[in-house]
C-alpha cells in the first residue's frame, strides 16, 4: 500500500511538473521569429529561415542526447537527471532575455536541446513504478498534464508579450521552469517496480539494442513514432495558411489559433480514456486502430471549403492522436524490461524529435509543389501506409508465436510418448 500511495504521489508531482514543462517550452512559439525581428533591420526571409533553425536546431540536439540520458537513468536514477533538465531549461530561458543578436538565441536553443528529455525522462520514471495491467490508464493521466502545457503555452506566452515584451517574458517564462525543478528536486521520491525474476539488472548497449531488434512489434512502434511526428508536423507551418485561404485574412491570427489548439482540446478528452481501453483490450490493437483513424480523419482535411470544417477535422484528429502517445509507452512498458525502459524510450524521443525536424520541411516542400490540400492527402497515405505496417508487423509476430507454441506442444506429445 505504501509503494502504492508514493507512485501516485509521484504521478501527481510530475503531472504538475511536465504541466510547467510543456507550457513554458511552448509560450515562446507565438512570439520567437518577432524576438529575432527585433535584433535589427531585417528582411522578412531572413527572418523566417533563421526562426525555423532556431526552432529545429533544439530538436536536432535532443535526438542526439535522448537515449545517452535514458541510458544514464537506467543506471543512476532518473530523479537527478530530471532536476539537472529543468534547472538547465531554466537557465537558457532566462539568459535567452538577455541576447541582442540571432547567433546568441540560436546557441541556446541550441544547449536547450541538451536538456529537452524532460518528459521522456519522467514517462521512464513513472513507467517503471507502474505495473504493466494499468499502465495505459497511468500513462494517459500523465500525458493530460503535457497536454494541458501545450494547450495553455502559447496563450499565455503570447499574453505576455504583449503586455510586459518578449525580453521580460523569457524571464517569466523561466520561472514555471523553476517551479518544475523545484517540484522535483523536494517533493519526488523516486521509486521503482522491482524487475521480475528471469529478468537482468544491467544490459550493455549492444544489448539493448538487440532486444530491441528482436521484437519486431517494438522496433515497428519506435520507428513509426518517426512517421507519426512527420504526419503531424507536415502541416503545421502550413495551417495559417490554409485558414487564410479558405477563410481570407479577417481574424486570421485568431481562427489560426482555434485550428491549432482544437487539436489539443480532443487529445486532453481522450488520451485517458484511451489509456482505459487499451489496458482491458490490449496496447499494441488500440495502437494499430489509432493510426488508422488518425490516416482516415486527415485526408478529408484536404477537402474542406470551409474553416469550420478544417476545425471539425482538427478536434477529430486530436480525438484520434490522443491516445497514441500514452499507449505507446504503455507498448513499451509492456516489451521492454525495466532495466533499460528509460534507453528505450530515449531511441523512441529521438525518432520523434527526428519526426518534428522532418514534417515541417516536408510539408512546406510538398505545399510548395502541389498545393497546400496536397499535404492533408500525403500525410493521410503516410498514417494508414504507417497502420498497415504496424498490422503486418502484429500478425507475423502473432504468427511465429503460434510457431513456436505449437513447437513446444509437440515437443511435449513426443516426451510423454517416450
Amino acid at each position: 500500500m505504501e509503494q502504492d500511495q508514493l507512485a501516485k504521489r509521484n504521478l501527481a508531482i510530475m503531472w504538475f511538473a511536465n504541466f510547467f514543462i510543456a507550457g513554458s517550452m511552448t509560450m515562446v512559439m507565438p512570439f520567437l521569429s518577432l524576438y529575432i525581428d527585433t535584433f535589427g533591420n531585417f528582411s522578412e526571409e531572413y527572418v523566417t529561415n533563421w526562426a525555423g533553425w532556431t526552432f529545429a536546431i533544439t530538436f536536432l540536439t535532443a535526438i542526439i542526447f535522448s537515449p545517452i540520458w535514458g541510458r544514464i537513468g537506467d543506471k543512476f536514477g532518473r530523479k537527478p537527471i530530471l532536476v539537472v533538465m529543468a534547472f538547465g531549461l531554466t537557465v537558457c530561458v532566462f539568459t535567452m532575455g538577455f541576447v541582442d543578436s540571432v547567433i546568441q538565441l540560436f546557441i541556446l536553443r541550441l544547449v536547450m536541446g541538451v536538456f529537452a528529455g524532460f518528459i521522456s525522462t519522467s514517462q521512464a520514471l513513472i513507467s517503471t513504478q507502474t505495473p504493466k495491467h494499468i499502465s495505459g490508464r497511468v500513462m494517459g493521466t500523465l500525458q493530460t498534464g503535457t497536454v494541458t502545457g501545450t494547450l495553455m503555452g502559447p496563450l499565455i506566452g503570447g499574453s505576455l508579450a504583449d503586455w510586459i515584451g518578449f525580453a521580460q517574458a523569457f524571464q517569466i517564462i523561466s520561472g514555471a521552469l523553476l517551479i518544475a525543478a523545484l517540484l522535483v528536486l523536494f517533493a519526488l521520491k523516486e521509486t521503482r517496480l522491482e524487475a521480475e525474476a528471469e529478468e537482468k539488472q544491467s544490459y550493455s548497449k549492444k544489448e539493448v539494442l538487440l532486444h530491441i531488434v528482436r521484437h519486431p512489434m517494438l522496433l515497428a512502434v519506435l520507428v513509426i513514432s518517426m512517421f507519426i511526428q512527420i504526419a503531424h508536423f507536415s502541416v503545421q507551418p502550413i495551417l495559417a495558411l490554409y485558414v487564410e485561404e479558405l477563410n481570407g485574412p479577417a481574424n486570421l491570427a485568431f481562427i489560426s489559433g482555434i485550428a491549432f489548439s482544437i487539436t489539443g482540446l480532443g487529445n486532453l478528452l481522450m488520451t485517458r480514456r484511451w489509456g482505459i481501453i487499451a489496458d482491458r483490450v490490449g496496447y499494441d490493437k488500440i495502437l494499430i486502430l489509432l493510426v488508422f483513424l488518425a490516416g482516415i480523419v486527415y485526408f478529408p482535411g484536404a477537402l474542406v471549403t470551409e474553416v469550420w470544417q478544417l476545425v471539425i477535422v482538427r478536434f477529430l484528429l486530436g480525438l484520434t492522436l490522443g491516445g497514441i502517445i500514452p499507449i505507446r509507452m504503455a507498448y513499451i512498458r509492456q516489451a521492454a524490461p525495466i532495466a533499460i525502459q528509460g534507453e528505450v524510450l530515449g531511441y523512441n524521443t529521438s525518432l520523434r524529435f527526428l519526426g518534428n525536424v522532418i514534417g515541417p520541411v516536408m510539408g512546406g516542400v510538398i505545399a510548395g509543389y502541389y498545393g497546400i490540400s496536397s499535404v492533408f492527402f500525403v500525410t493521410s497515405a503516410l498514417l494508414v501506409a504507417s497502420g498497415i505496417a504496424l498490422l503486418l508487423t502484429k500478425s507475423k509476430q502473432s504468427d511465429v508465436h503460434d510457431s513456436e507454441d505449437e513447437h513446444i506442444v509437440h515437443g511435449d506429445t513426443v516426451k510423454t510418448t517416450h
